[in-house]
């Protein structure tokens, strides 16, 4: 089983970075997470859809640091 947001957290950061203005704290990164709608689905589709998206989304597990390691390779 894979937990997949809906839309992927990348999007909802970058959207929410937009609208602040300035970086995301760790604080507002986990708060994002922490609300942001989910859905649980068999592994297989859950590759099926990132391959579809063309990207892979950022591991809630692993939050902060994948998304400081996404923004220091923009």
């Amino acid at each position: 089983m894979s937990i997949i947001f809906v839309p992927p957290l990348i999007t909802l950061l970058l959207s929410r970075e937009s609208e602040k203005g300035s970086p995301l704290t760790e604080e507002e990164v986990n708060s994002i997470r922490d609300d942001a709608i989910a859905i649980g689905l068999d592994s297989e589709t859950a590759l099926a859809m990132a391959e579809s998206r063309g990207y892979r989304d950022i591991d809630p597990e692993n939050c902060w640091a994948e998304w400081l390691a996404f923004k220091s390779d923009k």
